[in-house]
């Protein structure tokens, strides 16, 4: 594969892994007992979106680090998925 066929893999493995790791340690206002008014009470009090957003870029390196594995290395294919029926 080439070298846009992984970016365009990772985009996706990242945006999958952003909506996993957003709600991890997510304290609403409500929680807090600190609304800020205005503001929904479920709305985070600090969201930490860099942390969250370096944790994905992780997490999706590791990923598609395993995923280039077993496709490069490894040999695996959709054709080695025994799903359906065999027509050949």
């Amino acid at each position: 594969m080439s070298w846009v066929t992984w970016t365009a893999i990772y985009v996706i493995v990242w945006w999958i892994m952003l909506f996993a790791v957003l709600p991890i340690g997510v304290q609403t206002q409500a929680d807090a007992g600190e609304q800020i008014l205005g503001t929904a009470p479920s709305a985070p009090v600090n969201p930490r979106l860099g942390l969250k957003a370096l944790l994905t870029s992780l997490v999706a390196a590791v990923v598609l680090g395993a995923f280039y594995y077993a496709v490069e290395v490894l040999g695996l294919s959709l054709d080695d998925i025994p799903i359906g029926p065999d027509f050949s």
